[in-house]
Parts: structure tokens; C-alpha cells; sequence
């Protein structure tokens, strides 16, 4: 990492600026005060600064400086440290903190935006000298088989990589200590925590999947087996988290791609070997996905087709015992009109010889039924 300083933009004067918004806040200078106070409560929507704070550190050469660093004083740190840079961690900031950070490290305002809000599609957009990363992060709950999302979100710079986390997953922590244990791999500066958070990320998804496809072979042997409605139900609901897995992973490949193809002055470009094996781990999670996709939908039209053939069996049922008991009130009807000319009545063995013909027809048409498949 070069140590020449002169590029930078005035790096004192950000962080004075960022001093006076702390104090003075970001409210508009327009004289609505209803406008103001939409304006003041977008900003303080997340955590103020102070708790968004995950972690803060420099570093050098792939060593965790010992100096105290505050979100606050960032410009003023990397001043002092030339060939040092800086990764920030944030947990679901609010707008105004993040308006913090960014007068700081100069942070593209419509990125900043979007950090701030969440709810980000995946993808990778360059602003100037430096590049805005949002990835997807991915859990599988096996207990109620419900696959969870969230965010995390990268802005990376020379001297610098802010990421920002939204939802209850992606915890980073263990990534830091990861990566502070490989001081090889770290003296890449923000690459390689780039590097490292989508590692983690894609490494999630790989851990969705194998949990999801576990409960799609489950739901198979279920189907064939013991098939209720009940199943039914799980297979649409597992259909459905495939469905809300596939929006995190599918743009995954290209994404990382993106970061290892050259395009992007900001990464290392030393380190595409590594952005190459993410890319490629992340394209072996969509071809899985892909794959228990079309299991369940194989599973789904086999369920279909089981429960038409039930709903089949049964009808034929009961056509074949209307039919029996049909002939049955034919006779017991004929033999109910009381007419006086029935010769029929006055026989002595008339109502025996009526049973026994009841008798025979009944098992003669079960039989034919029973041969024919219907009972």
C-alpha cells in the first residue's frame, strides 16, 4: 500500500465538517416544519452511531494497530497513518450516522443512501476511486424450515472497507479474527476483508442449501410413503424458501465475477485467485440450488399426480358401491309397488329366493369390481 498522501482529498477538513453535523445535526433549511420532521426522523431511523459501532481499527502491513480509533476521527487517524487503512464495522446504522461516516471518507451520498435503507438487490457499483458491494446473506432454520436474509453492504477504498450489516445473520466478528490471524493475506488492505466477507457470505449460502436439501429428501420419501395433506403443505413451503434461497444466491456468481474480472481499480488485483475460487464456490451453490429446484418440482407434480389418483381410487369406490346398492333397490322397489297381480308375493319361498338373488348379484358385482380394480 503506497504511502503517498497526496491524492487524498483534505482529509482534516472532513473530519471537522463531521464534528458539526454531529453537534448540529442534518435537518434541511427549509422553513416546513412538517418537512423537517420527516427529514429528521429518516435520519435517526437505526442505531445512532455510538451503537452502531461493531468494530472500528487500523492497519498496517496485516497488523491490528494499537491506536484508538472513533468513527468520528477517521480522516484525522489515516492522516497520521499513511500507508495504514481502516475497516469500520456497523450494525444497522441510522442515516445519520452513516452521513457521519461518509463526510469522513468522502462515501458516494446515493450509496450511502442505499446502505441506510437496506432491502438492497445484490450487486457491485464503482463511484470514482472507490466501489459499493451489497451482498445477501442466508440462513436456513431447520426447526421450522425457514430460510432468514439479510444484508451486508461494503464500501471499499484505498484506505478503507465500511461494512455494514442489516438483519440477524452475516455476524462478521469471526471474519476479523479470521483474517487478523493471517497477516499475509490482510497486508492486501480492503481487498482482502472484501475477499473475506464474501467468502463468508457465499460459504452461507453453500450451509442454507444443505440444510433445505436434507427436508427435500425428506419430503420425497414422504410423498412416496405416508402422503397426507400435511405433506403437501411442507412441499409448498419448501418450494417457496427455494424461492426466496434463489434471489440471494442467483446473482451471486456474476457478482463476485464482477469483483475478480480487472474492472475495478479499487481491488487488488493479486488477490483474484481468491475472488476466482469464491466465484466459483458461489456458482457450484446456484448449480445446487438448481438442482433441489427441480426435486421439488418433481416432488410437487408427483404429489399432484398421487393425490389425483387417491381422489380417483376413491371415486371408483364409491361408483362401485352405488352400483351394488342400486340393483339391490331395484328389487326391493319392484317388490314394494303392492300390486295384486304379483305371483310373485304368494309364494311360499318368495322372500327367501328374493334374499338369495340379492345375495348372489351383490357378490357377483363385488367380484367383478374387485377384478376390475375399483374396490
Amino acid at each position: 500500500m503506497t504511502a503517498d498522501n497526496a491524492g487524498r482529498p483534505d482529509l482534516i477538513s472532513r473530519a471537522l465538517t463531521a464534528s458539526r453535523l454531529l453537534t448540529t445535526g442534518w435537518s434541511g433549511s427549509s422553513s416546513d416544519s412538517d418537512e423537517d420532521a420527516a427529514v429528521t426522523a429518516d435520519l435517526n431511523r437505526g442505531r445512532p452511531l455510538a451503537e452502531a459501532v461493531v468494530d472500528i481499527a487500523l492497519y498496517e502491513a496485516g497488523r491490528r494497530l494499537d491506536v484508538t480509533v472513533s468513527p468520528e476521527t477517521i480522516a484525522v487517524q489515516l492522516a497520521a497513518n499513511p500507508a495504514a487503512f481502516v475497516w469500520l464495522g456497523l450494525r444497522e446504522p441510522s442515516h445519520a450516522a452513516l452521513r457521519v461516516v461518509g463526510e469522513q471518507l468522502s462515501l458516494p451520498s446515493l450509496a450511502l443512501e442505499d446502505a441506510a435503507h437496506a432491502h438492497q438487490r445484490p450487486k457491485v457499483e464503482e463511484y470514482g476511486d472507490s466501489v459499493f458491494v451489497a451482498f445477501r446473506t442466508t440462513s436456513y432454520v431447520d426447526s421450522v424450515e425457514v430460510i432468514t436474509t439479510g444484508e451486508i453492504m461494503a464500501f471499499v477504498g484505498a484506505h478503507y472497507i465500511v461494512t455494514v450489516r442489516h438483519g440477524g445473520i452475516g455476524e462478521l466478528s469471526g471474519v476479523r479474527r479470521s483474517l487478523e490471524q493471517r497477516p499475509e493475506l490482510l497486508a492486501h488492505g480492503p481487498s482482502a476483508v472484501l475477499y473475506a466477507v464474501a467468502d463468508r457470505v457465499v460459504d452461507g449460502f453453500g450451509q442454507a442449501i444443505n440444510g433445505i436439501a436434507l427436508d427435500v429428501d425428506e419430503v420425497e420419501a414422504e410423498v412416496f410413503g405416508r402422503n397426507s395433506p400435511s405433506t403437501t403443505e411442507r412441499l409448498y413451503r419448501l418450494k417457496r424458501e427455494a424461492l426466496e434461497l434463489r434471489r440471494s444466491v442467483q446473482p451471486a456468481p456474476q457478482l463476485v465475477q464482477r469483483l475478480n474480472d480487472g474492472s475495478l481499480d479499487v481491488i487488488d488485483t493479486t488477490l483474484r485467485p481468491y475472488f476466482r475460487d469464491v466465484a466459483d464456490h458461489a456458482q457450484r451453490a446456484a448449480e445446487n440450488l438448481g438442482t433441489i429446484d427441480e426435486l421439488l418440482w418433481g416432488a410437487v407434480q408427483a404429489n399432484l399426480a398421487l393425490v389425483a389418483k387417491q381422489q380417483n381410487d376413491d371415486m371408483r369406490r364409491l361408483a362401485a358401491g352405488a352400483a351394488i346398492f342400486a340393483v339391490l333397490t331395484l328389487i326391493v322397489g319392484i317388490y314394494g309397488m303392492n300390486f295384486d297381480n304379483m305371483p310373485e308375493l304368494h309364494w311360499k319361498y318368495g322372500y327367501f329366493i328374493v334374499l338369495g338373488l340379492m345375495a348372489a348379484l351383490s357378490y357377483a358385482l363385488y367380484r367383478a369390481f374387485k377384478k376390475a380394480g375399483w374396490l
